[in-house]
Parts: C-alpha cells; sequence; structure tokens
C-alpha cells in the first residue's frame, strides 16, 4: 500500500505549519526572561504572567484550527453519508469500494489532525519543561492546573475529544456497514466488537489513546503500582505485541496475589506459634520481618534475572516459597523457632513481585498496561485481604501420622500446596517472551502501523521547519540546548542503585520517604495486632484474622474513591499532605493514655491509620510514577524496584522495633513502637512542607 501521508500538498503543508506551536520563539523567550532577571530587568511576576498570555495566544490558535478542521471533516462525513444509504440499496460493488475508500480518506485527514495535535503537546511539555529547568519555577504546575481545571479551559480541549470521538464513531459504523453488507445491516452499536476493524480504526484509536489525559480509577490503580509510562512510545513498544500472552499476564498476577495472601496468613497466629516453640509472643515481630529481610535481596537478583529470562525466576521463586513453607509448618513439630526463621526467609528469597511489574512494564502493550498495572494492584489487595481471612478458617487441631494440623502450622501447608499447584501451571501455561531478534514481519503486515509512521513523518517535517529563522537562530539553539538535548535522547536503563539513585530529584527522595513512613506504620499496625489485642482485649486468632480481613477489604474501596472523586477535585499534592495529616492523627489517637484503652479507641484508630496511609500510598506512587526518570521504567533498577525497596525496609525496620520493643515489657509495647512512627510521620510532613511546591 502507498503511504498516503505523502499525499499532502505543499499548500496544506504550508497552511498547517503556521498554526503549530512556535517552539523557537518560546525557547528563545525563556532565555531571555532568565537574562533579564539576572540583570534585575524584570520582576518574576512580570514574567510570569507575561509567559503565561504567551501560551494562551498560542494554544487559543491550535484550539480554533483543530475546531475549524473539525468541522470540515463533519461536513465530510454528512455528504457520504446521504450517499451511503442510496449506495447499499443498489448494492454496487464499485460504488461501494469507492465509498469505502472516501471513508478512509476522512480517516487520514483524521489522523492528520491527530498528529497535529500530539506534536503541539508534546512542544507544549517541552517548553514548560524548559521554563521550569531555566527559571528555577515550577511554572508547569502552576499553568497546567489554573488552565485545565477552569471551566471556558483551551488547553482542556487539546487532551479532550468529545468531538474527534464522534468522528470516529461515524467512520467506524460506516466502513462496518459496508463491509458486512451482503449479509444484512449490522449495528456496531449491537456487536460493538466487530470481528478485523478497518486498519485506520485501529490506528485513529491507537493515536487518540497517546492523547488522552484525563484522571479516572483505572490510571489511578495503574500508577498505583508505579509501572512507570516514558513520556513519548519507544519502537520497543511495537514488539510488545508479539512479546504479550494473556494467560503469561494471568501466571503473573496469581504469583502477586499468593504472594500477598503468604505475607499476610501468618500474622494472627504469628504470637502463639512463637509462644509454642518457647520464644516470647514478641518474636513475632521477627518472624514476620525475616521475610521481608530476604525479600531486600530478592528482588535485585530476580530483577535482574528476568534481563534474560522471566519463566525461569517464577520458577525459583515458586520452589523456594514451597520449601519455605514447609520449613515453617514442620518447625511446630520438630520444635524449632530456627527452622520458623528460615522457612519465613525462604519465603522473602522467592518474593518476585518485581519480576511481576517488570513483566507489565516490558511485554505488555501500551495500550493494556494501564489495565494489568490497575489488576497488579487489585490482585495486591485481594491477597492481602484473603491472608487474614483464609487464617480464620484453619481453626482446628488433629495429626496425620506425626505431623500436626492445627491454625500455627496449616498456613503454611495450605500454602505449600498453593504453590505448588501454582508451579505446575506455570510449567504449563507460561510463554517466555521472545529477548533477541524482533520479528517485523507483523509491522510490515500491518498497514495502519505503516501509515501512522508515514503521517509522523509528514507532520515531524514542518514542525522541524524554520520559522523565519536562519542559520544563526539554529546555532544559538544548539549552543542554549546541546546538554538538554543530549540527556533526552539517553534512554538507556540506569544499570546500578547508585546510577538510579543520581536520578531521583529532591521531590521524589521526599516521596520515598513518604513510602517508607506508610509502610513503616501499617506494619506496626498490622504486624503487632494479634500481641496488642491479645494483651489487652484477649481476643482470639478468629477475631483478630477478621479485624485484619476487614481493614484489607478497604483498600480496593479506598481507591475508587479516590481515583474517581477526590483526585478530579483537588490536587494530588494537596491529597498527599492531607493524608499525612491524618495519619499522624491516627497514630496520636493508638497510644495508650492515662485512661484504659479500649476496643473503640483501637479499631477507630486504626482504621483512620490504616485507610489514610493507602490513600497516601495510591497518591504517592501516583505522582512518583509522573516526576520519576523516564530511565528508570525499563531495566533491573527501575523505579518499580526502587519502592518495593523502600517499603520492604520499612518493614524490616518495623518489625525488628516489635520484636526489640518486647524487652520493654508488654505493657509498654504499644507506645514504645508508636513513637518511632510518630517521628517519621511528623518529619515525612515537615519534607512535604518544604517540598510542596515541586510536587505536580
Amino acid at each position: 500500500m502507498v503511504a498516503f501521508g505523502k499525499k499532502l500538498k505543499e499548500s496544506q503543508i504550508q497552511e498547517w505549519q503556521g498554526y503549530y506551536i512556535n517552539y523557537k520563539l518560546m525557547k528563545k523567550k525563556v532565555k531571555q526572561y532568565v537574562q533579564q532577571i539576572d540583570v534585575a530587568a524584570e520582576n518574576r511576576h512580570h514574567v510570569l504572567k507575561d509567559f503565561s498570555r504567551m501560551l494562551d495566544i498560542q494554544i487559543e490558535r491550535i484550539v480554533l484550527f483543530m475546531l475549524e478542521k473539525q468541522g470540515q471533516l463533519a461536513s465530510r462525513l454528512s455528504n457520504l453519508g446521504e450517499r451511503h444509504d442510496s449506495v447499499i440499496q443498489n448494492l454496487d460493488d464499485s460504488r461501494i469500494s469507492e465509498l469505502q475508500e472516501e471513508y478512509r480518506e476522512v480517516g487520514r485527514d483524521l489522523l492528520r489532525l491527530l498528529f497535529f495535535v500530539e506534536m503541539n503537546a508534546i512542544g507544549l511539555r517541552k517548553i514548560l519543561k524548559k521554563f521550569d529547568k531555566r527559571f528555577g519555577y515550577k511554572f508547569t504546575n502552576y499553568y497546567v492546573k489554573t488552565r485545565a481545571n477552569h471551566p471556558y479551559s483551551q488547553l482542556k480541549q487539546v487532551f479532550k475529544h468529545v468531538g474527534i470521538s464522534a468522528v470516529v464513531g461515524t467512520i467506524s459504523r460506516s466502513l462496518a456497514h459496508l463491509q458486512d453488507y451482503k449479509g444484512g445491516y449490522v449495528s456496531m452499536y449491537d456487536q460493538p466488537t466487530l470481528p478485523l476493524p478497518d486498519p485506520i480504526i485501529a490506528t485513529i484509536e491507537a493515536a487518540v489513546d497517546r492523547l488522552a489525559n484525563s484522571t479516572n480509577f483505572l490510571q489511578y490503580l495503574g500508577k498505583h503500582a508505579l509501572i512507570i509510562q516514558e513520556e513519548l512510545p519507544s519502537s520497543e513498544d511495537h514488539g510488545n505485541e508479539d512479546r504479550y500472552h494473556f494467560m503469561s499476564l494471568l501466571l503473573n498476577l496469581a504469583n502477586t496475589f499468593l504472594y500477598m495472601v503468604n505475607t499476610y496468613i501468618i500474622v494472627p497466629t504469628a504470637d502463639s506459634y512463637s509462644m509454642s516453640l518457647g520464644a516470647a509472643a514478641t518474636v513475632c515481630g521477627a518472624v514476620i520481618g525475616s521475610m521481608a529481610i530476604a525479600q531486600v535481596f530478592s528482588s535485585v537478583y530476580l530483577s535482574a534475572w528476568s534481563n534474560r529470562s522471566y519463566l525461569k525466576p517464577l520458577i525459583f521463586s515458586s520452589i523456594v516459597l514451597l520449601v519455605g513453607n514447609t520449613l515453617y509448618a514442620l518447625a511446630y513439630d520438630l520444635n524449632s523457632i530456627h527452622l520458623l526463621l528460615i522457612g519465613r526467609l525462604f519465603c522473602g528469597l522467592g518474593s518476585a513481585r518485581a519480576v511481576n511489574r517488570r513483566y507489565i512494564s516490558d511485554c505488555v502493550p501500551p495500550k493494556m498496561r494501564m489495565k494489568a498495572s490497575a489488576g497488579f494492584v487489585s490482585a495486591s489487595a485481594l491477597g492481602m485481604a484473603c491472608g487474614p481471612a483464609l487464617a480464620c478458617l484453619f481453626q482446628t487441631n488433629f495429626k496425620i501420622y506425626r505431623i500436626t494440623f492445627n491454625e500455627d502450622t496449616l498456613p503454611g501447608w495450605f500454602m505449600a500446596l498453593a504453590w505448588l499447584i501454582y508451579l505446575m501451571w506455570l510449567w504449563i501455561s507460561f510463554r517466555e517472551p521472545p529477548f533477541e531478534g524482533k520479528d517485523t514481519s507483523q509491522h510490515e503486515t500491518n498497514s495502519g502501523l505503516i501509515e501512522a509512521g508515514a503521517l509522523e513523518n509528514d507532520f515531524n517535517q514542518p514542525l522541524l521547519l524554520s520559522s523565519g529563522g536562519n542559520q544563526q537562530d539554529e546555532d544559538e539553539d544548539q549552543e542554549c540546548d546541546a546538554s538538554e538535548e543530549a540527556a533526552e535522547e539517553i534512554h538507556k536503563p540506569v544499570t546500578s542503585i547508585a546510577s538510579a539513585y543520581r536520578l531521583l530529584s529532591p521531590s521524589v527522595k521526599v516521596q520515598l520517604l513518604i513510602y517508607f513512613m506508610l509502610k513503616y506504620a501499617m506494619e506496626i499496625l498490622l504486624a503487632e495486632s494479634s500481641v496488642i489485642t491479645t494483651y489487652y482485649f484477649i481476643w482470639k486468632t478468629s477475631n483478630v484474622a477478621i479485624f485484619l480481613a476487614c481493614l484489607g477489604l478497604t483498600v480496593l474501596p479506598v481507591n475508587v474513591f479516590v481515583g474517581s472523586y477526590i483526585s478530579n477535585i483537588f490536587e494530588e499534592r494537596q491529597v498527599l499532605l492531607a493524608s499525612e495529616i491524618m495519619v499522624c492523627i491516627g497514630i496520636l489517637l493508638s497510644f495508650q493514655m492515662i485512661i484504659p484503652y479500649t476496643v473503640p479507641q483501637y479499631v477507630c484508630s486504626a482504621f483512620i491509620t490504616f485507610v489514610f496511609a493507602e490513600v497516601l500510598e495510591g497518591v504517592n506512587l501516583s505522582l512518583l510514577s509522573r516526576v520519576m526518570s523516564s530511565r528508570l521504567s525499563r531495566g533491573t533498577y527501575n523505579g518499580g524496584l526502587l519502592s518495593t525497596e523502600a517499603g520492604t525496609l520499612a518493614r524490616v525496620f518495623a518489625d525488628g522495633t516489635i520484636t526489640l520493643a518486647g524487652y520493654w515489657g508488654m505493657s509498654g509495647l504499644l507506645n514504645v513502637t508508636l513513637l518511632p512512627s510518630l517521628i517519621i510521620c511528623v518529619f515525612s510532613i515537615i519534607a512535604t512542607s518544604l517540598t510542596y511546591n515541586s510536587l505536580y
């Protein structure tokens, strides 16, 4: 097929070029502002207002031009619609083919319009980024928030595509009708998943997806997983179609679910198990925390292993978890606290969450990545709730030969069986994605992608043309942007923790501190729940299990509420700071003061701490997914690994705190463990306040 992008006439190129955002002029203006401020010729307030006015004018021209072109497309579709019925009635194959081609031509013109908008959106983002870097002020935060949330926002028109969606719907319906005219009328509304859609429709939908930028629950959950999206799709993303396998993705999500169940299934009985082996109840902190200690190391080596294979790390993980849970269960009959700890260490060595994140980031196509990321978060939340709930069902005591099955050992035996079944399923159904040699045959036959590439070339060229400038302008631009352009060309993943750390800005470091704080507070609450409730309220294991399951069940509803409602009303940084304050209030309410400690006080403070920590986690990771460097989106030392390590270290310190606090006796355990949580929380609030303006 001849690339239709070349059909754009020179007159059309000149017409469209005049409506591109004037990137060169804006860059020079930014440089001029910096020089004026250096000599105190202009004040910051005037610069912000003047630059905002210039951007408003540029964006208004783009939007009005876009609306004009949409109107022309709508007029052409209206004329085609008048001919549509008469052609169908005559059943003339040649006229039907001709009409189909005319609809496709409208679709191609729509693609040109979409690429026009995309190029301007990229230029706008680069200009805002340049202003922030040169001026030392987060102008992006001010400009986007004030413009995007205004009822008459021109900026919103760039990212909201109601008119474009209507045009796409008309083209889709008409092409589907013409394709199936011999079999009678088939509406896309009756059968929304018509097989083999026209390539031009698939290409248009992909272009619209790239431009979509609205906040919704699915995107919120996806960012919660910290699967970092690159600013622009790379050429590797097209190969993800070949690497993607639904059953393999499902196996990764199942691994995430089972690991979270494995983590929390022992929490209600960890203290009683420790006491049955002759240790203190507070040793439960070491039992729970030993898994987190091993996870610090397993996350790194399994993530590195996934550079060469995804199947082998998952098999290794399953085998190690099978062995670890078996040792955990056998420790009761062998009366060995050391074997109990070794079993949990083995479980931590089998943590493949970094591999699960990596598979979603590298092997799932961009159009499905957000759904897969949301599935990752949902699987984690469901496993967190199911773990304690399952422990509630194991209230029995019997022996088979010399092996004891009771509320302490059954969680280990159950998880060992679950990992054995998973291992067999993994071996049979997982498909290893290709790591070497890209198969380009699929791209050669995909006419939609060929056409899209041709159009991109068509519009990249006029965007790069000089708007009346000269060679001197080019030299000046190269001089002032050499370092920045070089940095933007680097898309290779980082190769060490040290290099990954150097890519973190101060605001990102504060957000990782917040993540550490909330994981520390949550682990203190969950890990010591069985000890505290037994000491103060004489709760049974079943009561503790139900309480923890209820806490876990709040995760998804809270994310639905925040992702669908709160995040559309308030800025994420506002929600972030408010959640930190509420977590701090929850911790304060948890302290035992002069009055007797009661169940309502404990339950209410626990729910406040846990729920707002969940809100804080979602908002914090959502911000991290946007502001982390795109170099951390791939490779061994990716953003997901950094967040996993921060959270795991928090759990290690929290569980160690519980074990050490046992030396002060049960009466002081609660306040001693809550004090570090309060200190870290207050410190994170102060750090957030200091970096508040840089969070966007």
